[in-house]
């Protein structure tokens, strides 16, 4: 079976509603995984932010024109009255639903299960389309088998026995559709996956089946190797090992979420990203397979701020950077690219929510540097240490760039060089020209 995820701007509108379901109908059994239509998750945490606030009227104005929007879907998306009442019945049970957490006390389990109500209402009606068209469809609540930890980490033993005994209950049916990011927490209460939200939720489901293959639908044609926003010329890339795709999600990739691939990784499954606008498309095939002596794409990740930690008391200092690691530990802060030498190490943070106090901490062991609005550029392909030149080649492309921090070693699959942020696009077009389209590399 095929697990098919479609993102909010594929089911963004009545046309795009339609055009996925004659894309699923093909009489193949599959899940398909479905985002709230875009928009409606934006005005959700809008209406939980004048709750929070204790602002009921903003709440309400909110409310109304999400409604409005809704019910106006309904005489185009449906043929008979028969099942335009049906859709109707729906969105006001979702929207009574919301009014009800105005009289109540707002928290943060609250906001979560408003925000599930976007999910919920795009299966539904997508669900009862599919039936009106005469499609085997059975709706699979996720909230009945997506379930994560007291660590909001998934139980995929648990996710699996849920879900294989839902499946055997509908043996027959032909699409089994269901909400993604949504699911629930160790307390049994709604809660969300997060971190790659709805690709998360295929992934998980791919892999709790070993599922043939994972299919993320986006309004791209699979994903580029580099941004289209700053390079003219770009080209997607067919093939991606798993490694090269989380690194390029990570360092800014918008099409993937790194973490969201690696149940897909581990079971050994295909993930396949495809253009709902052009679902002929090829797209980019993701998988453990390798191609061999190919540097594949560029991406870059925006606002980063670089520290510099410098200590003559560091050589031969047992515990030196064990001490300066566990300062971003107790602040919580992810650390993306790290260098060292004998008297200093340089590290990048992509936050700086606690950065005051992680400097005032590491003044404890040195002389501390901090330089901001930088950008990390990351290269990715295959990159083992034996693959003589492919560094000297992006080093040259970016021969005419001061580069603050370079990292190489740490993956096989990637470069990290760190510029500064207004040196971005001129970085980013150079690696391109030279690396891809200049005809004598």
């Amino acid at each position: 079976m095929k697990i098919l995820k479609f993102g909010g701007t594929s089911v963004g509108s009545v046309q795009r509603i339609k055009e996925v379901a004659r894309l699923i109908s093909d009489g193949t059994p599959k899940i398909v995984v479905l985002s709230a239509m875009s928009g409606t998750t934006d005005a959700l945490v809008e209406i939980s932010d004048y709750l929070c606030r204790k602002n009921p009227d903003g709440a309400s104005e909110i409310t109304n024109k999400l409604l409005l929007k809704y019910l106006g879907m309904v005489d185009d998306l449906y043929r008979t009255e028969t099942y335009r009442q049906l859709a109707r019945k729906l969105i006001f049970e979702h929207f009574d639903y919301i009014r009800l957490f105005v009289k109540q006390t707002f928290t943060a389990s609250e906001e979560k299960i408003v925000l599930a109500q976007g999910e919920l209402l795009s299966t539904g009606l997508m669900n009862l389309y599919l039936l009106e068209t005469g499609v085997r469809s059975v709706l699979l609540p996720a909230l009945d088998f997506m379930r994560i930890d007291r660590n909001a980490e998934p139980e995929p033993a648990s996710i699996r026995e849920k879900l294989v005994a839902l499946l055997e209950k509908h043996p027959d049916a032909e699409l089994y559709i269901t909400q993604g990011f949504i699911c629930r927490n160790a307390f049994d209460g709604v809660d969300n996956l997060q971190r790659g939200g709805s690709d998360y939720t295929a992934s998980l489901i791919g892999a709790a089946i070993h599922a043939e293959d994972i299919q993320i639908w986006t309004d791209i044609d699979g994903m580029h190797n580099n941004d289209p926003r700053e390079v003219e010329k770009t080209s997607p890339v067919r093939q991606l090992h798993f490694d090269e795709a989380a690194e390029l999600a990570y360092f800014g990739a918008k099409i993937l979420h790194p973490t969201c691939i690696l149940p897909a990784k581990l079971n050994n499954i295909p993930v396949r990203l495809l253009n709902t606008m052009q679902p002929d498309a090829i797209g980019t095939t993701i998988s453990n397979e390798t191609e061999k002596g190919k540097i594949k794409a560029v991406a870059a990740k925006d606002n980063i701020t670089s520290i510099k930690i410098k200590s003559g008391r560091m050589l031969l200092a047992t515990g030196f950077l064990r001490k300066v690691f566990e300062i971003f530990e107790n602040y919580r802060t992810p650390v993306d690219v790290v260098a060292t030498s004998e008297v200093g190490v340089s590290v990048t943070i992509d936050h700086c929510r606690s950065l005051d106090e992680i400097v005032n901490d590491l003044k404890k062991y040195g002389t501390v540097t901090v330089d901001q609005d930088l950008t990390i550029i990351c290269v990715v392909g295959d990159l083992e240490w034996d693959n003589v030149g492919f560094e000297s080649r992006i080093i040259y492309a970016l021969k005419d760039i001061p580069l603050r921090m370079i990292s190489y070693g740490g993956s096989n699959y990637n470069v990290s060089l760190l510029v500064k942020a207004s040196d971005k696009k001129k970085a980013l077009q150079a690696l391109s020209s030279h690396l891809f389209y200049n005809s004598t590399n």
